[in-house]
């Protein structure tokens, strides 16, 4: 006998007792056409990568077979023909898995453990933003223009606008800033 793997797709709306037992339905159908079932796992309602059917998720059973393929046939004949069943694949293998499928296992703590402390790392991300905050505390434009009243005022002036179109970004309002003062200072 040949060795099969078979994973189905059935709908959202039915539960997981009724998906449990088209699981056995299933299992029957092999185990009367003279194969055998190794391995049955549940995956859980899992979210569909597109849209099959107006469904956008599934529950997902997989199943390990040793069995004739008159059997598979018979069983791919049921799947195509239930309603609840949304899609399925059944492929030949040379090797059974011993253990378990990585999707039945899901996220566990070997997932977390790639992840390292979150408490180190938590802090080195405050250690960085702290030199962020310090230099939001002084700004640098304030002190330039500071610095630059205290020399000549009408030069004072100009350097607030420089410093203030550096912040904004926008050369128009420099130039119409620059022709105010000019107007101001001549009347």
């Amino acid at each position: 006998m040949a060795l099969y793997e078979s994973v189905l797709i059935a709908r959202q709306d039915i539960s997981a007792g009724q998906v449990d037992t088209l699981a056995d339905e299933m299992e029957k159908i092999i185990t009367d056409n003279g194969g055998s079932v190794a391995r049955r796992e549940y995956w859980g309602l899992r979210s569909l990568t597109y849209r099959m059917k107006k469904n956008r998720k599934g529950h997902y059973v997989m199943f390990n077979l040793d069995a004739p393929s008159d059997a598979v046939q018979e069983m791919e004949r049921n799947l195509r023909l239930h309603e609840d069943v949304l899609r399925y694949m059944t492929i030949r293998l040379d090797k059974l898995r011993a253990d378990p499928s990585p999707m039945a296992h899901g996220k566990t703590d070997r997932d977390r453990a790639d992840r390292g402390d979150r408490s180190e790392a938590k802090e080195s991300s405050e250690a960085r933003e702290t030199p962020a905050v310090e230099a939001k505390e002084t700004p640098v434009a304030e002190a330039t223009v500071e610095t630059v009243a205290e020399e000549a005022p009408a030069e004072a002036a100009e350097a607030a606008i420089v410093e203030e179109a550096a912040t904004v970004e926008e050369a128009a309002t420099v130039e119409e800033a620059q022709a105010a003062e000019e107007e101001e200072t001549k009347e």
